[in-house]
């Protein structure tokens, strides 16, 4: 019984311990259009990949250089990367195709149909299927990583999906954007195994996970709903700042980029089972999304400049060619 409630207060204090410090510690500059939607970090090959209107960039995070373009990646939103299989795939909003390309030459190897304007991509690596969540068509479509071959091409969410994340374990998350609600996939049998409602989350975007403790993070306007999948229960709601699209998980933190505010909020434990926000961390206007390299313990947003406010008010118009990447880390 003494042991147990050692273990206990010795939980409880790391619990309470002061989170990390982040601030941002670069810009990645990439130029061009300033448009863009999800980036990826594949942490052991040090990449970053980052969706870019037609094209989609590669950097080396080691060095924070542009070191390729997939190009035709029409309208592309997301990028989802088998390492065990050496293959990256884009998911391609206007052609309604997933690119499939070498994570080592970059060079594309092949084109999958999918339902319309696939969005959140994902690979699941226990079944080895990449899944495909199609905002327009309100479905998914999986298909074999190895071959390419579409196992469903189209199979109904019951809503409009957003982002997703895997457990590991062959279980696929999903946040249904109209719903307000999370959907749980099992990838072998293309099926959806459980719904359940986020609210008072209304319209959850960006989707984190922390695989230790099964905890799910989403991301809506000021509210980020931090639910258990297992139990298909809200257990948080703490206030975020607003306009996010995405959320990252780093180091036992979820980090939700608000675009419309310039920061991002810190969310973490603040007892054991209690979350709510820890620190802000001041970015830029309009990085609205994100993701964590969980080994080097960055962020990266993408993000462009905006001009200065009309006479008479209004927000100022975005500046050519100042595409780049804001850059978070300790």
């Amino acid at each position: 019984m003494k042991k147990i409630a050692i273990l206990a207060l010795a939980a409880a204090a790391t619990a309470l311990a002061a989170p990390p410090t982040y601030k941002v510690i670069g810009n990645i500059k990439i130029g061009g259009i300033n448009k863009t939607d999800y980036t990826y970090v594949d942490t052991a090959n040090h990449r970053l990949y980052v969706s870019h209107g037609t094209q989609t960039e590669v950097i080396d995070t080691a060095t924070d250089k542009l070191v390729g373009t997939i190009p035709d990646t029409q309208g592309v939103h997301g990028i989802a990367i088998a390492d065990d299989l050496g293959k990256g795939f884009t998911s391609n909003g206007t052609t309604n195709n997933v690119t499939v390309f070498d994570i080592a030459t970059l060079k594309v190897t092949g084109k999958i149909n999918t339902g319309q304007n696939p969005d959140a991509i994902i690979y699941e690596p226990v079944t080895h299927r990449v899944l495909t969540f199609n905002g327009k068509s309100n479905d998914f479509t999986i298909f074999d990583a190895k071959t390419g071959s579409v196992i469903s091409a189209s199979v109904a969410v019951g809503g409009k999906p957003e982002f997703a994340q895997v457990d590991g374990k062959g279980n696929v998350y999903v946040n249904i954007e109209d719903k307000n609600e999370v959907i749980v996939i099992k990838a072998q049998e293309a099926l959806i195994t459980k719904r359940y409602s986020i609210a008072p989350c209304d319209g959850p975007s960006g989707l984190a996970i922390d695989v230790s403790k099964m905890k799910l993070f989403s991301v809506c306007d000021k509210v980020m709903s931090v639910s258990d999948p297992v139990t298909g229960k809200v257990i948080a709601t703490p206030a975020i700042g607003a306009g996010p699209d995405g959320v990252a998980f780093d180091d036992g933190y979820a980090f939700s980029a608000n675009g419309k505010d310039g920061n991002i909020t810190m969310v973490g434990e603040t007892a054991p089972g209690k979350y709510g926000p820890v620190a802000t961390i001041p970015t830029k206007m309009g990085a609205k999304t994100i993701s964590a390299d969980q080994k080097a313990h960055k962020l990266y947003l993408p993000a462009w400049d905006i001009g200065p406010a009309p006479a008479g008010g209004g927000r100022g118009t975005p500046v050519e060619n100042t595409f780049g990447i804001v850059v978070v880390g300790r």
